[in-house]
């Protein structure tokens, strides 16, 4: 059974740099890592634009079973999810005003066997349709610890650049994991 970890953060934190990073290290170190890609990042550069308010829920669902499938089909030591419905419902509640995906989100959520949150130490960068500007990642890092912490669900904010981010990450995964993975820098 592999070990679950999700990648949550604001836009623009480095989620998907950190997922690439972190199955790059796993796999170096002779452990069988899985990358889950964003469901909405390929959505957006297949329709070229956002979703829509009721196209949400279709996001979220999209996105639950990649990971479901990913975890049920391969014997990998880990799997990093970089992102859940978890901020598909957050984008949907400051958007759209809709905090129907909650409930949904954080049912999926509790799936983990880790939450990491990325911090908004990094600058921000445009990336496409998928940039909604600096101005959002600060109400939105907030709004997912709150969602979180009233799910009661454990997550750890990672910080730093570059190796750091990716040893404070391994540092993480070592808090839950049988086997230490060793770090990045040796």
């Amino acid at each position: 059974m592999c070990v679950k970890i999700a990648l949550l953060g604001a836009e623009s934190t480095g989620k998907t740099q950190l997922a690439t990073d972190l199955v790059a290290h796993l796999r170096a170190c002779g452990l069988s890592a899985l990358q889950v890609p964003e469901v909405l990042r390929e959505w957006c550069d297949e329709q070229g634009r956002t979703p829509r308010p009721h196209e949400q829920a279709f996001i979220a669902q999209a996105q639950a079973d990649r990971v479901n499938l990913a975890a049920g089909s391969a014997a990998a030591d880990y799997l990093i999810a970089d992102t859940t419905p978890m901020m598909t419902a957050i984008y949907s509640h400051k958007l759209f005003a809709d905090a129907s995906l909650y409930h949904f989100a954080l049912a999926h959520q509790s799936s983990y066997d880790l939450t990491l949150v990325t911090a908004l130490d990094l600058p921000w960068v445009a990336d496409g349709l998928q940039r909604d500007g600096v101005h959002v990642r600060e109400p939105v890092d907030a709004m997912l610890r709150l969602a979180l912490e009233s799910g009661k669900i454990p997550y750890q904010v990672i910080y730093g650049k570059g190796l750091d981010r990716l040893q404070n990450s391994i540092n993480a995964i070592n808090s839950i994991a049988k086997i230490p993975i060793p770090d990045c820098r040796k």
